[in-house]
């Protein structure tokens, strides 16, 4: 039951924050301040130093808070998931499709999103009982890729990454993404330490998804 709560709320939301930092103590940084401005869907990847460290210290922190959401990314293997999983991760999301990966999360109930990029791979994909196929890199597609594979695919969640901005995330959603997931364009400011940034823009990419959707 934690699994299909968790890909509800991640649905619900429509947002997910990839974070990528130089370090530790910047990451959870990036974390503060994106669900200050009502991101709580959090996907730390392990190009990040230490980040399975830093998936614990956020489910330390965000213990008391149900709507935050922390999940693990750039997820290579099933190894990697476990890992991921015992350090606290809700869900896990990788940039290509490990059937051994959605396998181990399967096994233990947990939500996998694997990166697909063909028709093919988001039917063995859905044949291996994932919930929302991610679409990487979205950027070499564009948002008429969503509506593409919706039409052999109306059964299928897409949640595309890489290359989602506040000047294109109503396209993805009007395409018929049930998520998307940003990273760069949300999190920019953190790289010359404007944190207020970070969360100014993580309250427009909230806005653009529900207006997106109304």
């Amino acid at each position: 039951m934690e699994r299909i709560k968790i890909v509800q709320k991640l649905t619900e939301y429509g947002i997910v924050a990839v974070i990528r930092a130089n370090s530790k103590e910047e990451g959870v940084k990036i974390v503060d301040a994106v669900t200050k401005g009502g991101i709580n869907a959090i996907e730390v990847t392990m190009t990040v130093p230490g980040a399975i460290d830093v998936i614990k210290e956020l489910t330390e922190i965000y213990k008391d808070n149900a709507e935050v959401l922390i999940g693990a990314g750039t997820v290579l293997d099933p190894e990697t998931a476990r890992a991921c999983i015992l350090a606290g991760a809700k869900y896990i999301v990788s940039p290509s499709l490990n059937p051994e990966t959605i396998k181990l999360c399967n096994r233990y109930r947990v939500a996998v999103m694997p990166g697909i990029m063909t028709v093919k791979e988001a039917i063995e994909a859905l044949e291996l009982g994932v919930e929302i196929v991610k679409v990487f890199p979205g950027n070499v597609f564009g948002p008429q890729i969503i509506s593409s594979l919706k039409g052999p695919l109306p059964q299928a969640n897409f949640m595309p990454t890489g290359g989602v901005s506040l000047d294109n995330v109503k396209d993805w959603i009007k395409a018929g993404a049930v998520a998307v997931g940003t990273g760069g364009d949300l999190t920019r400011g953190a790289k010359t330490g404007d944190y207020k940034l970070v969360t100014e823009t993580a309250v427009k990419f909230v806005e653009a998804v529900k207006k997106a959707r109304a």
